[in-house]
């Protein structure tokens, strides 16, 4: 077995807790936030970036192993950046269509005015 260098073992080991720390952030964001667009917004950021910290960490060491070319992983990551933003828009659109209604707290409708203006 490969004695894998320290600076690498360090690495991935801050991808991992970088990683791990989005994904509780966009947990208690569920959790906490009041309305469903507040929800989705912090979901798909964090769960995003957190899963982000978790491929590169593979990547780096996989490839580093020899056991991966790292195109999987890459393609995983511009997957990832390409459909989670563009998934949270149509949930929340669909959502905001269906009349679920803003937290209300929440001041600012842009939406409302837009689909005002384009009917």
């Amino acid at each position: 077995m490969t004695e894998v260098p320290y600076i690498l073992d360090v690495l991935v080991s801050l991808l991992l807790l970088l990683g791990l720390f989005f994904l509780l952030t966009g947990t208690f964001g569920l959790l906490r936030l009041r309305d469903v667009y507040a929800r989705m917004h912090a979901t798909s950021k964090s769960t995003t970036f957190g899963v982000a910290g978790l491929v590169l960490a593979a990547l780096l060491y996989l490839r580093y192993l020899g056991l991966s070319s790292g195109l999987k992983e890459s393609l995983i990551l511009i997957f990832l950046f390409l459909t989670a933003p563009v998934g949270a828009h149509m949930i929340a659109r669909a959502a905001y269509r269906a009349g679920v209604s803003m937290w209300q707290g929440g001041v600012v409708d842009e939406f409302r005015d837009w689909e005002e203006k384009n009917r």
